[in-house]
């Protein structure tokens, strides 16, 4: 029923993983760009550039997609956005698109930027959109990877996307301003929503998706605590809701459940053990359905 474009590339390794803990395995072999998802509701799987998955979405090759907004931007596709995805190619989430200047100049911020000034970027439709904004008529040049060591010796200024700013710094270069910051989408046709059964298809997929994401970084803590503890041990829990608790059978003690950040839990069990609570368990979660 769905056709569905997934991200080649940086993007690409972190999609799998998330597909595959939503158990839509992406199953396919080296190099092979029509690979397949075991699923009723996915027919086809192809693996493009994410570049071009914006437009073909628009076109209706596919019904749904994924790939960055800054993209979706870049290309001006009319596509519908159906859900914020938190990730990015190490896993961060969010990146920006910058620009930059060797580390020695006197430039400090986008305005300073000389008319004539040689840019290289893959993003050429928003370099134009934003120096035409400033009122600097620029001399921009399409590049087609490795833009940061291009500058100076071709090239006096690069726009480019970063999560950390290291390779630009790698490269001798300072980052003066920035020009869009860009999460992953995922993407619908917009005719493919109008289309009930296709729009109930999407709508499960995203929420699979979705509930990965949620889950990362939680986990579900278990444990006894006796009645005359209780109140001490929820005080320190920096549960999502409150906890799950229920009286044991012919006890005076209490199961109590709740999820927790991951990263709070090395810290979070010996103080709840010194409150009093019992037989903790610590249990991976896969997926949160809200």
């Amino acid at each position: 029923m769905l056709r569905i474009a997934l991200p080649k590339g940086s993007l690409g390794e972190q999609t799998m993983l998330l597909f595959k803990e939503a158990g839509l395995e992406v199953r396919r072999n080296f190099r092979d760009y029509s690979p397949s998802i075991d699923d009723p509701r996915i027919s086809k799987v192809k693996i493009l550039r994410p570049q071009e998955i914006p437009g073909y979405i628009q076109e209706g090759y596919f019904d749904l997609g994924i790939s960055g907004w800054d993209w979706v931007q870049e290309s001006g596709a009319d596509v519908e956005v159906i859900a914020d995805m938190p990730y990015a190619k190490s896993g961060a989430g969010t990146v920006k698109l910058v620009i930059a200047v060797p580390e020695d100049s006197e430039i400090e911020r986008p305005e300073d930027i000389k008319p004539g000034s040689r840019i290289t970027t893959e993003f050429p439709n928003l370099t134009r959109k934003y120096f035409d904004d400033l009122n600097i008529p620029v001399d921009i040049h399409f590049s087609y990877g490795a833009s940061e060591a291009k500058v100076p010796d071709l090239m006096d200024v690069v726009i480019d996307l970063t999560e950390t700013g290291t390779t630009l710094r790698r490269n001798r270069l300072k980052i003066i301003g920035t020009i869009l910051e860009s999460t992953t989408k995922l993407l619908a046709n917009k005719e493919s929503m109008r289309d009930p059964e296709k729009a109930r298809a999407i709508d499960e997929i995203k929420t699979l998706l979705l509930s990965v994401i949620e889950g990362r970084g939680k986990v579900l803590l278990s444990m006894n605590v006796p009645e005359d503890r209780l109140e001490s041990v929820i005080e320190i829990l920096p549960s999502m809701k409150n906890p799950t608790v229920s009286k044991l059978w012919n006890s005076g003690y209490y199961a109590l459940e709740t999820v927790v950040p991951k990263k709070e839990v090395n810290i979070l069990i010996p103080e709840l053990k010194n409150q009093g609570a019992e037989d903790i368990l610590e249990i991976d979660i896969r997926k949160i359905v809200k």
